[in-house]
């Protein structure tokens, strides 16, 4: 069973701002009767015709964890959608939001054989969630597991693949400001093993278009680097989703209800390596809280 659409959740008094990272910011508009950051996940949906067990799981990860403290990215990679939902808890082996909790109320949705070690100093796991969720028999065979890069001079993280057969290293990811650390950013774009480019033209990747925001994250993967824009409008927005030709229909729901969105700061990024000299991007995404 599908269903057609998500009824609008409205902002309201004592409503907190949170970015990709789960840390708050000040509304860039004001706030009160526009539209939540969970309608353009919602509308994801829609444009995806997801199954009813999706938002089934946006509702039980809502109740176990609270509202507004799920981070939702919507993916793109040219040709479908899909999602990836974060979980954060910086009091690491203190925390309260767990993998072990999530699975166990997940549990009717989707089994998982991955074994955990709630020891671990993690701050902060995601899942992804496909097309694979649809179905009656699912299975959540890895969870992406991060840890702090505890020696780096900013901020740092490190990601791990955590599956029934055991654990690699993913990702590491390095936070820097927009404006103060602009060099810093540069260099860390150019020193990589995946591209070829001259200082001169790193803008093919740091964007003109969105380097005016607040902080920008560069990722070395295993096979390809990342960069992320963070905190950025939703005309920035707009144009991130046209230039990477995200579905027509997505485009024109953020266009019509542009000012009902007018008043958060997003965050996005893309996945990008070279090929000969060409500049491939793979998979790009967008993301907001529920």
């Amino acid at each position: 069973m599908t269903r057609i659409s998500q009824p609008v959740e409205y902002t309201a008094p004592g409503d907190r701002l949170m970015n990709y990272c789960l840390a708050e910011y000040d509304p860039a508009a004001p706030l009160i009767g526009k539209y939540r950051s969970s309608n353009l996940l919602f509308n994801s949906f829609d444009v995806t015709q997801a199954s009813e067990r999706v938002y089934r799981l946006v509702e039980i990860i809502r109740n176990v964890y609270g509202e507004s403290n799920t981070v939702w990215g919507a993916k793109w990679d040219g040709n479908q959608l899909y999602w990836e939902f974060y979980f954060y808890d910086y009091r690491r082996r203190l925390r309260e939001r767990s993998i072990s909790l999530l699975l166990e109320a997940i549990k009717p949705l989707v089994s998982c054989p991955v074994e955990i070690n709630e020891k671990l100093h993690y701050f902060m796991f995601s899942i992804d969630v496909t097309r694979d969720f649809f179905a009656e028999s699912a299975e959540l065979s890895e969870i992406h597991l991060y840890m702090g890069n505890v020696l780096s001079r900013g901020g740092s993280g490190i990601c791990y693949s955590w599956t029934d057969s055991g654990k690699r290293l993913e990702n590491f990811y390095f936070f820097l400001d927009a404006h103060r650390e602009r060099d810093s950013i540069i260099a860390k774009i150019c020193y990589s093993a995946v591209v070829d480019i001259e200082p001169a033209d790193v803008s093919t990747i740091l964007w003109p278009e969105l380097v005016e925001c607040r902080t920008i994250c560069v990722a070395n993967k295993q096979q390809n680097d990342c960069v992320y824009f963070s905190g950025i409008t939703v005309n920035q927005l707009l144009y991130f989703l046209k230039r990477l030709n995200y579905p027509s229909t997505l485009i024109t729901y953020v266009e019509q209800h542009r000012e009902q969105y007018d008043y958060l700061l997003f965050d996005v990024g893309y996945d990008y390596r070279m090929e000969g000299d060409k500049l491939l991007i793979l998979k790009s995404g967008y993301y907001g809280i529920f």
